[in-house]
């Protein structure tokens, strides 16, 4: 029972997480200069920043382990991108240098926790796939 509170406890720990995230990036795409290369760069940063927290609550609401692993893949993917958004506005000169570091930061880390739970999750499921298969 522990575990299972823990686990929900980390749930909504990183729903809230991915939330500040998100708007984090919506602040920060607001802010952006107004130049074609930075609005195309703020949108993708917008859809992928935001979609991290809206795909991640959708694994935690998911019917099945597929769905759920599905889902979380996802939000991986869509941190993934998020830091190459950053990593491009802030490496082709439209912030201050530095202003975007504690938001890349922040976008690694929860690439490193998603991709640290799908791992754990597909492990479950196929150590749960042998144990049906060997009854």
């Amino acid at each position: 029972m522990t575990d299972k509170l823990s686990n929900f406890d980390f749930a909504e720990e990183f729903r809230q997480r991915t939330k500040a995230f998100a708007l984090r990036v919506m602040k920060l795409v607001d802010r952006l200069p107004t130049a074609p290369s930075c609005r195309v760069a703020g949108m993708q940063l917008l859809r992928s920043g935001t979609s991290v927290a809206a795909n991640y609550r959708a694994a935690c609401r998911a019917r099945s382990e597929r769905e759920f692993l599905a889902k979380l893949h996802i939000a991986l993917e869509e941190a993934d991108e998020a830091v190459l958004w950053l990593e491009l506005l802030s490496e082709g000169g439209h912030m201050p240098e530095g202003r975007l570091d504690e938001l890349l930061t922040e976008a690694r880390a929860i690439m490193s926790i998603l991709g640290k739970a799908e791992k754990t999750a597909r492990d479950k499921q196929k150590k749960a796939s042998r144990e049906n298969g060997k009854e």
